[in-house]
């Protein structure tokens, strides 16, 4: 589908919902958007209905794509036409810079509450002095894995890519020859965009590689480190994973997985309640780990991801919308979103909240994975990086599928984010 009928979707369908739900209570009426990835949707409404039960007020929950890349186009023509029927805009990590004019100071109306949260993603999020949205939940990309099949052929959690490589192979081969004809090795986000980038930042930055463009705004995209590691990436359609992981999204990789068709994916946390629920075919033989380093030298790293609530400054009940805000992003809601679906918190007390650690042991153990995340360039290249990740995503799917070698790739990648930044960032 066209990403200009997609949009048109997107929108027609948002307008159905905001008319299915525009009935005025006594009160603010407030419409939110929330994502739809697994359990997002409904915890979100759960979240947002408790807030109106306490103060009185209505509120619309409003489903939007779950591509951030068709997400951002969306809300990019709303907020361009100036429209006020989404008052509450969930927002990716990467996107303050590129929507800050939209979107109103949160800081008057926190109480000071935003001291509470990681001070990087505060600062993220705090565009010319102006806080512009609220941390709700950070994420990092991990390694899910069959626990009762390593154990089964005798491996142990792989440390390197290669090591991964290996043995997603080894035990794909086994259970085929045992009769499961439909296993393969590994899944993960293998379609042109956004996911893409952060799953090829990923293995790049393993392997000593960078991160694309550096704080200083200079592209660093073209080194050996870098074509190593999708080099290596490369080898894996067809090998561990099936051909069809060059269209998956988040979904699409959990579902095979999910179904016990894969010995290791990547994800995001949300996906480990659900992996693990009562109706999942594998629940009780999933492990999660730190992603594996691009060798013994190089690294565990994970993309940071996570998303923000900010309130639209052409919204006709902004007190009221950023105290939703407010609600949404407190520590008690917070911990509720953490133990009901995985929602990694974004403050840090919460880390050491037993009942939080119990319902999701890997948030203690995979701590500094969170917090050292390795951040896509959106700082250094501001409102041009839509168009910087979108070229990243497509030089990484061109050497997924084949039609263009690593070292060909990314030479040209170079070529064109250094014509990109002469106009400037």
């Amino acid at each position: 589908m066209h990403v200009r009928t997609l949009i048109g979707a997107s929108a027609l369908a948002l307008t159905a919902a905001l008319a299915a739900g525009g009935a005025q209570a006594q009160g603010a009426s407030i419409s939110i958007s929330c994502g739809a990835l697994g359990q997002e949707l409904d915890i979100c409404r759960d979240g947002a209905e408790a807030w109106a039960e306490a103060t009185g007020n209505s509120v619309t929950v409003v489903s939007t794509p779950n591509s951030s890349t068709e997400r951002l186009a969306l809300y990019q023509q709303l907020l361009a036409a100036g429209a006020a029927d989404i008052d509450v805009f969930q927002i990716d990590v990467i996107w303050p810079g590129i929507l800050a004019d939209h979107f109103i100071d949160l800081a008057p109306f926190m109480d000071g509450q935003q001291d509470e949260h990681f001070e990087a993603i505060v600062e993220n999020n705090t565009i010319e002095g102006r806080l512009v949205a609220m941390p709700w939940f950070t994420d990092a990309g991990l390694l899910y894995y069959r626990s009762d099949l390593l154990e089964k052929h005798g491996f142990e959690v792989p440390t390197t890519w290669q090591e991964m490589t290996e043995t997603a192979r080894a035990i794909q081969e086994a259970e085929r020859a045992e009769g499961n004809s439909q296993m393969w090795g590994f899944v993960f986000q293998g379609r042109a965009y956004e996911g893409l980038t952060c799953n090829a930042l990923e293995w790049i930055d393993a392997f000593g590689g960078g991160s694309i463009v550096n704080a200083e705004g200079e592209v660093t995209i073209d080194n050996p480190n870098a074509v190593a590691a999708l080099e290596l990436a490369s080898t894996w359609i067809g090998y561990i994973a099936p051909e069809g992981v060059l269209n998956y999204a988040e979904e699409e990789a959990r579902g095979v997985f999910q179904s016990g068709n894969a010995v290791f994916m990547r994800n995001w946390p949300y996906a480990y309640p659900l992996a693990n629920g009562a109706d999942s075919p594998i629940s009780g033989n999933v492990g999660v780990a730190a992603l594996p380093k691009g060798g013994e030298e190089g690294k565990n790293t994970g993309t940071l991801g996570g998303w923000q609530l900010a309130v639209s400054r052409y919204s006709e009940e902004q007190e009221a919308a950023a105290d939703l805000v407010r609600y949404l992003t407190s520590y008690e809601e917070q911990k509720r979103r953490a133990i009901v679906g995985a929602y990694n918190p974004t403050i840090a007390a919460l880390y050491e909240d037993q009942e939080v650690l119990d319902a999701v042991p890997f948030f203690g153990d995979l701590y500094d994975t969170f917090v050292n995340a390795v951040a896509r360039p959106s700082r250094p290249t501001g409102e041009s990086y839509n168009r910087v990740s979108a070229e990243f995503w497509e030089a990484s799917h061109n050497v997924l599928t084949g039609s263009e070698t690593a070292e060909q790739a990314l030479a040209d990648l170079q070529s064109a984010l250094e014509r990109m930044s002469r106009r400037g960032w």
